[in-house]
């Protein structure tokens, strides 16, 4: 007999249909795995790779037939809308990149803000719609959310000229035994969530939409503040304890951001999330240290990716 699952007011969680867009991506895969260990909820996976969640897709699962992949390009297929009729919830709707209020924008020559003011944009239109059309939405605004499977590294998942966030960035360099790059002398500051904090969080939104509904949540761990700098020398201390290989002599070099990013980069240099909204709806708070979340995640990049790594350079270097 199953068991009886409430939400934060007491009432019966029932099981519902969600159409999960990106389910196959860093946050997408994370939900997903929560999702099937722990609800009765169905899944309708949508995603052009399922790459990261293919451990869930596998016969003989407690929950198979309850998650289904669907290989789609939401730009150019028409499945997409039958999909998400057949859903209860919408999730990847709503899930929003990480941002903060009041609203700061840099100079208009600085093309990069143009990715802040698009985020600002949309996040306006729905709750325009919510306000004018009766549209039920939650927005999340994500700061920094770190883990397993999270971006790529340059040259062996993903393209070798891409950059990464910077927590998969300095991954990559400590992989290859490189210094780690400090943008501007690496002094923006910075906070940093795990990833299974924070897909608790949108667990909750889910399960508790009388509470979550029209409402804005900032997800980060403002406890887990560092500026890049003492980031780059936390992650140079926990992954040589992880790896076995002592540190570079100079683990650390300067970089200016015109020569790291090009022409038109530029940066709030601190972002700290109020957490007040969310710890009143949904009493959610993290757990996770920032020493903690760099030793998980770096033990799966170093399990995951180092082989790879010296592979990929072994043959850059017979090819040169």
């Amino acid at each position: 007999m199953a068991v009886r699952r409430t939400d934060l007011d007491g009432g019966e969680i029932l099981p519902m249909t969600i159409c999960m867009i990106g389910a196959g991506g860093f946050i997408g895969s994370h939900l997903c795995e929560k999702l099937m260990h722990e609800t009765d909820h169905t899944v309708l996976a949508i995603d052009v790779y399922s790459d990261k969640i293919q451990h869930l897709l596998e016969p003989g699962h407690p929950w198979s037939g309850r998650i289904e992949f669907h290989r789609i390009n939401i730009k150019h297929d028409s499945r997409l809308e039958g999909l998400i009729k057949m859903a209860d919830l919408d999730p990847a709707f709503y899930v929003l990149k990480e941002d903060v209020s009041p609203c700061i924008f840099g100079p208009i020559e600085k093309q990069r803000w143009s990715y802040a003011c698009a985020k600002q944009l949309i996040e306006r239109i729905i709750y325009a719609e919510g306000a004018e059309n009766g549209l039920e939405f939650t927005i999340v605004r994500p700061f920094n959310w770190i883990g397993p499977r999270m971006d790529f590294i340059p040259g062996v998942d993903g393209p070798s000229e891409g950059v990464p966030r910077v927590l998969a960035c300095f991954s990559n360099g400590l992989l290859r035994g490189e210094p780690l790059k400090l943008v501007d002398g690496g002094q923006s500051q910075r906070t940093f969530l795990y990833i299974k904090d924070a897909i608790e969080a949108v667990h909750l939104m889910i399960e508790n939409p009388s509470r979550a509904n029209g409402h804005i949540f900032n997800v980060g761990n403002p406890n887990n503040e560092v500026t890049v700098k003492q980031l780059a020398e936390m992650m140079t201390e926990v992954y040589s304890k992880v790896s076995g290989q002592p540190p570079l002599e100079e683990p650390t070099v300067d970089i200016s951001s015109q020569e790291f990013y090009g022409e038109g980069y530029d940066d709030s240099d601190k972002r700290i999330p109020d957490m007040t909204i969310i710890k009143e709806r949904l009493g959610w708070d993290p757990k996770t240290s920032l020493w903690d979340l760099l030793d998980y995640t770096l033990t799966y990049q170093h399990k995951t990716y180092s082989q790879a790594v010296k592979q990929a350079m072994s043959t850059s270097i017979a090819s040169s």
